[in-house]
C-alpha cells in the first residue's frame, strides 16, 4: 500500500492509489483502456500507466487523451493533437481533441473497460470533464464499462456563478452546472450520467479522507500541471473567474509564467479599474497593478497594463465575482478599444465566444447594462440552491468534521 500524506487524523488516497491496491477481481483478464495525460500520477509522480502495467500485465491496450494532448504539450482553444504511439509502453493514443471529441466506437472494441485518471480544476469550461461526458456516451453505445479513479476537486465544494444555459452549449459547458461546480471528477460523471440520460455502466473509485471543504494544498498531494497554462493551484483558484478574459481582447496572461493571475491590455489605467473595484465587495484578494509583456499570445511583445490577482484568503474568494466585476468596469471604462473575441472557439462558428464562457446570454447582457453584479448574483440563487439539491445524489463526500 503505497504511503499518504496527512492532515490530522486524516488520511488521503486519491481513486489510483486506492484502485491500485484493492483492483476488483472483476478486472482480471479484462482488455484495458486508459484516459489521462502526464498529470495522471500517484503522489510519488508515478504515471497510472506505469501502475497500470504493472499491476495489470498485458491488460492494457491502449490510451486516450484530452485536450492539450497527453504530454499537455498543445495550447488553447483548437489547437489539436494527433493520434500517436506512447513511446515509452508502444500503445496508441487516440486523442480526443483533434478530428475528434467523442471516441469512435471503433477506438472501444480492443477493450472491456474504460479507466479514467485526469486532473480537473472545478470550472465549468475546463474540457477534461467534457472529455469525459463523451466517453461515457460511446461507452454506453458500445457497452463498454468505465472506471473513474476520482481526485479531490482542487478548488473545493464551493458553488458560485449562473447555471449553462441550452443555448449556450458547447464543448465548454455540455449541461447545466454553475462555472465553479464545487463537484469531483467522478461526481460530475456521475450527475451527467444520470441527467443526461446516458446509462453508461459507470463506478467510480472514491479518494479517501478527503472532505469537499478541502482545498488542494491540504490534500498533501503535489501539484502536476493538468494544462500547460495551469500552472498552479494558485492559477486554477483564480480561473473560474479570470478564464472570461478568454472572450475579450484582453490578455489573461497566456504567454507568460502566471496565466489567469496576470490581465490586462495595453489601453487600461489601472488606477480608474482601482477606483471602481473600491466600492465594490472583493473579499479575499488584492489587485496589484504591474506592466508585463506576453511573449505569445494576445498583444504579444507588447507592454500590457494590468494587475497580478494575489489571492489572500481563499475561505472567502469569489473569482467569478470578482472578474464580472472587473470585465463590468472595462466594458464602462474603455467602450472604443475593449472588444469581444470573435468566433471561432473551441469548434464554434457563430456563437459568441464570450456566451459560451459565461453560459448566459442575459447575464452577459445585464453586465454590459450595468445591472450591479450582487442584483446578478442574486437572480441565479435559487438555481444554485436547485443544483445542490441536485448534486445530493452523487455527492460521495461530506464537509470536514469539526475538531
Amino acid at each position: 500500500m503505497s504511503k499518504t500524506k496527512k492532515r490530522g487524523r486524516k488520511t488521503i488516497r486519491i481513486g489510483l492509489e486506492v484502485f491500485l491496491a484493492s483492483p476488483p477481481e472483476a478486472l482480471r483478464g479484462k482488455r484495458l483502456g486508459l484516459l489521462c495525460n502526464q498529470a495522471s500520477t500517484d503522489h510519488r509522480f508515478r504515471h497510472s500507466r506505469d501502475l497500470m502495467h504493472q499491476r495489470f500485465p498485458g491488460q492494457l491496450q491502449c490510451l486516450f487523451s484530452p485536450q492539450h494532448g497527453f504530454f499537455s504539450a498543445k495550447q488553447d482553444n483548437m489547437v489539436e493533437s494527433e493520434h500517436s504511439i506512447d513511446p515509452v509502453s508502444g500503445l496508441p493514443v487516440y486523442s480526443l481533441y483533434g478530428e475528434i471529441r467523442k471516441p469512435k466506437a471503433s477506438m472501444f472494441e480492443d477493450i472491456d473497460v474504460l479507466l479514467i485518471d485526469l486532473v480537473d480544476v472545478g470550472t465549468r469550461v475546463y474540457t477534461f470533464i467534457w472529455t469525459i461526458v463523451y466517453c461515457l456516451q460511446t461507452a454506453a453505445e458500445t457497452g463498454i464499462k468505465v472506471m473513474v479513479l476520482d481526485r479531490p476537486n482542487p478548488i473545493g465544494g464551493r458553488v458560485e456563478g449562473n447555471l449553462l444555459k441550452d443555448d449556450c452549449a458547447s464543448f465548454v459547458g455540455l449541461w447545466p452546472i454553475p462555472m465553479r461546480h464545487g463537484l469531483s471528477v467522478g461526481e460530475l460523471a456521475l450527475l451527467c450520467n444520470r441527467e443526461m440520460d446516458i446509462g453508461a455502466g459507470l463506478e467510480v473509485v472514491p479518494v479517501e479522507g478527503w472532505c469537499r471543504d478541502m482545498l488542494f494544498p491540504l490534500t498533501g498531494m503535489p501539484w502536476v500541471f493538468p494544462s500547460p497554462n495551469m500552472p498552479a493551484f494558485s492559477t486554477a483558484l483564480v480561473y473560474p473567474g479570470q478564464v472570461i478574459w478568454e472572450g475579450t481582447d484582453i490578455s489573461e496572461g497566456r504567454g507568460t509564467t502566471l496565466p489567469f493571475e496576470l490581465f490586462g491590455a495595453p489601453f487600461l489605467d489601472v488606477q480608474e479599474i482601482l477606483d471602481i473595484a473600491a466600492t465594490m465587495e472583493l473579499p479575499g484578494c488584492i489587485l496589484r497593478p504591474l506592466v508585463f509583456e506576453p511573449t505569445s499570445g494576445k498583444w504579444a511583445g507588447k507592454a500590457c497594463h494590468g494587475f497580478q490577482l494575489h489571492v489572500i484568503d481563499s475561505t472567502v474568494f469569489m473569482p467569478y465575482r470578482t472578474s464580472l466585476v472587473l470585465l463590468q468596469a472595462l466594458l464602462s471604462l474603455y467602450p472604443d478599444e475593449f472588444s469581444y473575441k470573435k468566433p471561432p472557439y473551441e469548434y464554434e462558428y457563430e456563437r459568441l465566444p464570450m456566451d459560451l464562457i459565461i453560459g448566459d446570454r442575459s447575464v452577459r447582457q445585464g453586465i454590459e447594462q450595468g445591472v450591479d453584479i450582487m442584483e446578478l448574483e442574486q437572480s441565479w440563487h435559487n438555481d444554485l440552491q436547485e443544483f445542490l439539491q441536485r448534486c445530493q445524489a452523487v455527492f460521495l463526500y461530506e464537509e470536514q468534521e469539526m475538531d
